[in-house]
């Protein structure tokens, strides 16, 4: 059974989810076999995480020489292991990273590349993919027809499944260019953290738009109280209500969660193109004829001033 190679995405050496969900997709297509680029320090930490979802190697990159690089060094990593591997696949998660790193691994490896799938299957003839396109007009499925696959995944597109693989550790050594370092990261300065989740990896989204009236605490306090990720409309963004970092649409942030809720969101193109990938949608909306209602699972026509904070104390007390 040939190789599945999977990038790791970490912080510091914990892996996050995202890796999880592209190891189960891993299962699907071939033998699992996990990437991490990183301190020497943390690379067993990493390795005995990605066992148990079900890695069968661990090929660990010591990033000494690359790290506070831009993303070409990874890209050449990945290269020279799908050389010496001939890998069935490469996944990546969908991050802004990954589909750079993926983009020139594509050049170098000189394959197709698929971005921002929501799905893979396995296929007598590779991998099948399905993607939503064209402003989320439409849902197309998709294959690699020249060289290695290289996929880019959507957080929440798969399930972690855990169950223990092999999880045996080979040490990697790379040589990069030159060339690979003409741009490194001089100051970096990490987010506050607000305590919720990473917005393109939760399972649950709470959106406001311009029916916040720019009072986002209903949205949040919702928010809080299922565990969710808060995002914003572009009406609200441009207002100077919420960060551009909680922007979801054509122009902000593609999210995939199980449950997406937009409060006072008409549902303009550009946003859906950023949602509709979504689980389950509800929306809750003062005006009874928005366009959010044509692509939602549920509905609730009302004040979300109202609706939210009802709907927030009667989740609390059943938590409680």
């Amino acid at each position: 059974m040939s190789e599945v190679l999977v990038l790791i995405d970490h912080v510091d050496g914990a892996v996050r989810k995202p890796t999880y969900e592209l190891l189960a997709i891993a299962k699907r297509l071939g033998e699992p076999s996990a990437v991490f680029i990183g301190g020497a320090d943390q690379a067993s930490g990493a390795a005995e995480a990605v066992k148990k979802y079900g890695a069968e190697k661990v090929y660990t990159v010591d990033d000494t020489e690359i790290k506070g690089y831009l993303v070409a060094p990874k890209a050449e990593v990945l290269q020279q292991l799908a050389e010496k591997t001939s890998p069935a696949a490469i996944l990546i998660s969908s991050s802004f990273e990954g589909k750079e790193i993926a983009g020139r691994l594509a050049i170098k490896l000189k394959s197709g590349i698929i971005t921002d799938a929501v799905d893979v299957q396995s296929s007598e003839g590779g991998p099948v993919t399905t993607q939503s396109v064209f402003a989320g007009n439409f849902t197309v499925q998709a294959k690699v027809t020249k060289g290695t696959p290289i996929i880019t995944v959507k957080p929440n597109a798969a399930a972690p499944e855990e169950g223990d693989g092999a999880g045996a550790v080979e040490e990697f050594a790379a040589t990069i260019s030159d060339a690979a370092k003409s741009a490194k990261i001089v100051a970096s300065q990490p987010r506050q953290a607000s305590g919720r989740p990473e917005l393109t990896e939760a399972a649950i989204v709470v959106a406001g738009g311009r029916g916040t009236g720019g009072n986002f605490e209903p949205i949040e306090g919702f928010a809080d109280a299922l565990g969710a990720a808060v995002g914003a409309s572009r009406a609200a963004v441009d207002s100077g209500w919420t960060p551009h970092t909680f922007q979801i649409g054509q122009t902000g942030k593609t999210v995939s969660p199980q449950l997406y809720v937009a409060n006072g969101i008409s549902g303009a193109i550009q946003h859906r193109a950023g949602m509709q990938t979504s689980k389950t949608i509800v929306a809750v909306n003062k005006d009874d004829e928005a366009p959010i209602f044509e692509l939602v699972d549920f509905g609730v026509v009302g004040d979300l001033h109202t609706v939210l904070p009802a709907a927030t104390e009667q989740i609390n007390k059943r938590k409680g």
